[in-house]
């Protein structure tokens, strides 16, 4: 009888070191000084403030704030395309701009890949995305877990989990109750479809109007597989630009991240008691949203719920400073729009047809 091994079992252990042996690299890129290096630990570290007064951030009431997301079924694209390293970038950005919301500088993140069978190259493309990601958003990639469940997944099959934890006094943590009637509303342009509503885009692109990835989609200018695998942006960048500008200003007052549910649904989020946000239309929307939305004869409350409609991001700010932000942002290569306003009213958001 033939002694049992854990490579019969579908984890080959030589494999998976020639997986780990590609990644260090991959992490170290991201580091800023803060890290403390421990290679072959169980954990990584990462310390809050500097000792030197060059670079002592001096926090006097630090609150850390932590966040976890995925990737949801863009991933089942990138498996369509053979291209997994955007939806690396994808798995950070979904965290770092829900960190954004609070206020707080993004410091860390952790990965979690799970896979059907141990695939060095695999790990690779999909960490170095991880790392891109990390490298636009000022944040280390610490460390990570990968998981080989041949049980599990299906061959070729893998899921992406991210985790981010930042940092925000606690004076200045935003939580939207600084809204005031008059503040101004600014709309962030989305890079797409983002990380969101994959499942309608997928049954809608590849099961009713029976496209392929490589399909070339005149009115985009891109086949359908780099179309839907446009990567997330990521706001970190312009978000700590502008509320480092305004320091000791209240001049932003709440913002929020368009996901799932599109951009009333997140914006109700951080609207206090007392405050309407009143919004019109007056922004451009991708062609990628109007173009599924004609394959699939989807209705145009449906495309709002599911979205983002090309807005990304929401600024709610003091009258006063909109415009300059939006120069801030223009020069930082992000276009913006003012949708609307916050009046003084029953709790919600509306948007005007």
């Amino acid at each position: 009888m033939a002694k049992a091994t854990y490579k019969d079992a579908g984890v080959d252990l030589e494999v998976y070191a020639q997986s780990m042996a590609r990644l260090p690299a991959l992490l170290k890129r991201t580091y800023s000084p803060r890290v403390m290096g421990r290679e072959g630990g169980f954990a990584g570290m990462f310390q809050l403030d500097f000792g030197s007064s060059l670079f002592a951030r001096r926090y006097e009431d630090p609150v850390l704030v932590s966040c976890t997301d995925g990737v949801g079924t863009k991933l089942k694209v990138a498996q369509q395309t053979g291209i997994h390293h955007t939806v690396g970038i994808d798995l950070v950005a979904m965290s770092i701009n829900d960190a954004l919301c609070c206020g707080a500088e993004p410091l860390f993140f952790l990965d979690y890949v799970a896979m059907s069978h141990d695939d060095p190259e695999l790990l690779e493309q999909l960490v170095q995305g991880i790392s891109d990601g990390c490298v636009q958003a000022d944040c280390a990639l610490l460390g990570g877990e990968t998981a080989i469940m041949p049980d599990l997944y299906a061959r070729g099959d893998y899921d992406l989990a991210g985790f981010c934890v930042g940092v925000v006094e606690r004076k200045r943590v935003l939580d939207g109750q600084a809204m005031a009637a008059g503040d101004i509303v600014l709309g962030v342009a989305s890079s797409g479809l983002h990380s969101n509503g994959y499942s309608l885009a997928r049954r809608v692109v590849f099961d009713i109007a029976g496209l392929s990835v490589d399909d070339q989609v005149e009115e985009l200018g891109a086949t359908v597989g780099e179309a839907l695998l446009t990567p997330t942006r990521i706001y970190a960048k312009p978000v700590r630009s502008i509320l480092a500008h305004y320091k000791k200003k209240s001049v932003v007052h709440g913002i929020a991240h368009i996901t799932g549910g599109g951009l009333c649904e997140n914006l109700e989020r951080i609207v206090p008691e007392g405050i309407r946000l009143r919004l019109q239309r007056r922004w451009t929307v991708p062609p990628i949203f109007p173009w599924i939305q004609r394959l699939g004869e989807i209705d145009d409350s449906e495309m709002d719920r599911v979205f983002n409609m090309g807005i990304g991001l929401v600024l709610v700010v003091s009258p006063f400073y909109a415009e300059s932000i939006r120069h801030q942002l223009a020069d930082l290569g992000l276009e913006s729009w003012q949708l609307g306003e916050a009046i003084a009213g029953t709790l919600g958001v509306e948007l005007a047809s």
